[in-house]
C-alpha cells in the first residue's frame, strides 16, 4: 500500500502559472491522482493549478482512524486562503467530498467560481446516518471496485480500497453542512454529474443548482463514466467545461 501512494501521480501538485488560481480537491478515500490529469489540462490552458492531499489520505486506511471532518475542511480552507491572496482570480474545484469541500469554501469566501463534480448531497447508500451506531460492531468497510469502470490511465485510480466506518459520519457530517448553506453561494456555479454513478445520487446537482444564490449556474452531465469520472475518457468535456467556465467567470467578477 505505502509503494501504491509513492507514485508520482499520487502526489499532492501545483503547476501552471497564470493569475487564475485554482484550488482542486480529491474525494472521500481518494488521492490527488483522481484530480492530476484535470489539473495537468487546466495548467497547459493558462491556470494555476494546485491539487491537495487531504488528511488521512494517501498512507494506509488505518490513518483515517486519527483525522475527522475538521481536519479535512482545515485542510481546504488553509489552501483556499492561501491561493486567495497570491491570484488576481481563484476558483475552487473538487471531486465527491471535496465537490462537498469546494461548495463550503464558496460559502465562506468570495470565489471566482466553484465546480462541484459527483458532489453528493444525496448518495444511494441508506445507511451512512448509523456509521456512529455500526463503528464499534463494524470498525473498517471495503469499498467495493467499480468494475465497468472503463479508467483512460488506470494507472491514476489510486485510492483505498477499505476505509474506517466511523470516516462516513464525517463525510456525511460535511455533506449536511454543504446542503444547509447552499444560500449562501453568490459565486459562479457549474456542477458535473454522470448517469452512470453508483455512488451520487443523480437528483444531488439539481439540489445543488437550486439551493446556491447565484445568477450563474450550469450543468454538464456525462453519460457513461463511473463515480471517479475525473480519470476516464470524459473528463475531456469535464476540463473543456471549467476552461469555458471560469474563463466567463472571470469576467464576471
Amino acid at each position: 500500500m505505502g509503494d501504491y501512494f509513492s507514485l508520482p501521480q499520487a502526489q499532492p501538485f501545483e503547476m501552471g502559472e497564470g493569475e487564475h488560481g485554482v484550488l482542486l480537491i480529491h474525494g472521500f478515500t481518494g488521492s490527488p491522482s483522481h484530480m492530476r490529469l484535470i489539473g495537468e489540462a487546466l495548467a497547459e490552458r493558462g491556470f494555476a493549478v494546485r491539487g491537495i492531499r487531504l488528511p488521512g489520505h494517501g498512507t494506509k486506511p488505518e490513518d483515517m482512524k486519527t483525522v475527522s471532518w475538521q481536519d479535512w475542511l482545515l485542510a481546504a480552507r488553509l489552501a483556499a486562503k492561501e491561493m486567495k491572496e497570491k491570484y488576481l482570480h481563484f476558483s475552487v474545484a473538487g471531486l465527491s467530498m471535496g465537490g462537498v469541500l469546494s461548495l463550503i469554501m464558496a460559502q465562506e469566501m468570495d470565489v471566482t467560481a466553484c465546480v462541484p463534480i459527483a458532489a453528493p448531497i444525496r448518495i444511494f447508500n441508506p445507511f451512512r446516518r448509523l456509521a456512529l451506531i455500526m463503528s464499534p460492531f463494524v470498525p473498517m468497510i471495503g469499498w467495493g471496485p467499480e468494475k465497468d469502470a472503463a479508467f483512460d490511465p488506470d494507472t491514476y485510480h489510486i485510492g483505498y480500497n477499505r476505509y474506517p466506518t466511523k470516516s462516513v459520519h464525517d463525510l456525511s457530517v460535511l455533506m449536511d453542512k454543504a446542503e444547509k448553506d447552499l444560500s449562501l453561494i453568490r459565486a459562479p456555479v457549474l456542477c458535473v454529474q454522470s448517469r452512470g454513478d453508483k455512488t451520487v445520487r443523480p437528483e444531488s446537482p439539481e439540489m445543488i443548482l437550486n439551493g446556491i444564490s447565484s445568477k450563474e449556474k450550469a450543468m454538464l452531465w456525462l453519460e457513461k463514466s463511473p463515480h471517479v469520472c475525473t480519470i476516464t475518457e470524459e473528463r475531456c468535456q469535464i476540463i473543456d467545461a471549467m476552461d469555458a467556465f471560469l474563463r466567463k467567470a472571470e469576467k464576471s467578477e
